[in-house]
């Protein structure tokens, strides 16, 4: 019931959320077609891909708490299957861990974490993890780390929720239009170019970092959404389980129990006769 209550809240959180980074995604998209030859879109440090890439961040976004069935080996998995594929590719990873459960993991595993964030809350607040955002995005304008990934579980219903990586940086410039040759069967499309006020290359630079805030920001809602539902799955099960424990209990309890009294009566039917 607990954990039915906090995925409701975290559900509410995760729809409220996901349209403003749909819509953002979109705008951003339009504002780098806009800004195609601007000066600020060549300056701009968090749109630089730069290759090969040598070195990595990757943030792995895991539980605080137990109890949620595979949730977190789920992600670790996958966490751990990037970071071999980036090394095998000759890069190093930098390893960002949120999460009591990933942190604890990789001691294990001894593979030292850059960064662990074991004291946000269940569900984060925006607030909260602006720093976070904000340390990724200094790494890689330093050229510190030339990708950032994150690696959580994404929310697609109730039902459905998988482990997924997330490209964060570097953000690439959408592709230019294919021929503008039409098929007979086709109808002419009228499209207008949108006009920036001020220009695109200037917004950008507001826009794409508040962009990649708001993708660190939905991948940690995700991950609570995707917890709570473990959660109650597994706290489902273990019910089941103790039901089924109990009924088993009370059937050998009342087995042991009527041989017991079937013992004590033949008892004293034998003292019985043997007083006859």
């Amino acid at each position: 019931m607990v954990a039915t209550a906090r995925f409701q809240r975290a559900l509410k959180r995760s729809k409220g959320t996901r349209p403003y980074l749909e819509k953002l995604n979109e705008l951003v998209g339009n504002v780098l077609r806009g800004a195609r030859g601007a000066p600020e879109l060549q300056r701009h440090p968090l749109l630089k891909a730069r290759t090969p890439l040598k070195r990595a961040a990757v943030l792995v976004v895991t539980s605080n708490r137990g109890l949620a069935g595979g949730y977190n080996s789920q992600i670790l998995r996958l966490a751990m299957q990037t970071i071999h594929e980036l090394e095998q590719n000759g890069a190093e990873v930098d390893i960002h861990v949120a999460g009591r459960k990933g942190a604890a993991y990789f001691r294990f595993a001894q593979r030292p974490a850059v960064a662990s964030y074991t004291t946000l809350s269940d569900n984060p607040k925006y607030e909260e993890l602006t720093p976070v955002a904000q340390r990724l995005m200094d790494d890689y304008a330093a050229e510190k780390v030339d990708a950032v990934k994150v690696v959580y579980m994404r929310f697609f219903s109730v039902g459905q929720q998988r482990p997924n990586i997330h490209d964060v940086l570097p953000l690439c410039l959408p592709e230019e239009p294919h021929d503008k040759t039409l098929e007979l069967s086709q109808t002419p499309k009228i499209t207008a170019a949108p006009e920036f006020e001020p220009e695109a290359g200037q917004l950008l630079i507001d826009l794409v970092p508040t962009l990649v805030r708001a993708a660190v920001f939905q991948a940690f809602v995700d991950a609570a959404v995707s917890e709570q539902i473990a959660r109650m799955l597994a706290m489902a099960a273990a019910k089941e389980n103790a039901e089924s424990m109990n009924k088993l209990l009370t059937r050998e309890y009342n087995r042991a129990r009527q041989a017991q009294i079937t013992s004590e009566l033949s008892e004293l039917m034998g003292g019985v006769e043997a007083l006859k």
